[in-house]
């Protein structure tokens, strides 16, 4: 099927602007989950590589001894 190159551009240039508002969607996204895992992370800091949570751990914490 023949098309008019002027149809041809305005598909082409339509198509270049879904990919960039695409890219820009996946970089805001991904500046949203860090800046929310920094906000998590300073909230309450781990003791001694024990984790932070609400919940206390099943096993009991035993030194290892340093190799």
């Amino acid at each position: 099927m023949l098309m008019h190159p002027e149809l041809m551009m305005n598909l082409a240039d339509e198509r270049r602007r879904e990919l960039i508002a695409e890219a820009d969607r996946e970089r805001l996204l991904a500046a949203a989950q860090t800046a929310r895992r920094a906000r998590r992370g300073r909230k309450s800091e781990a003791v001694r590589g024990q984790p932070t949570g609400n919940l206390a751990s099943c096993e009991s914490s035993v030194a290892v001894p340093v190799r």
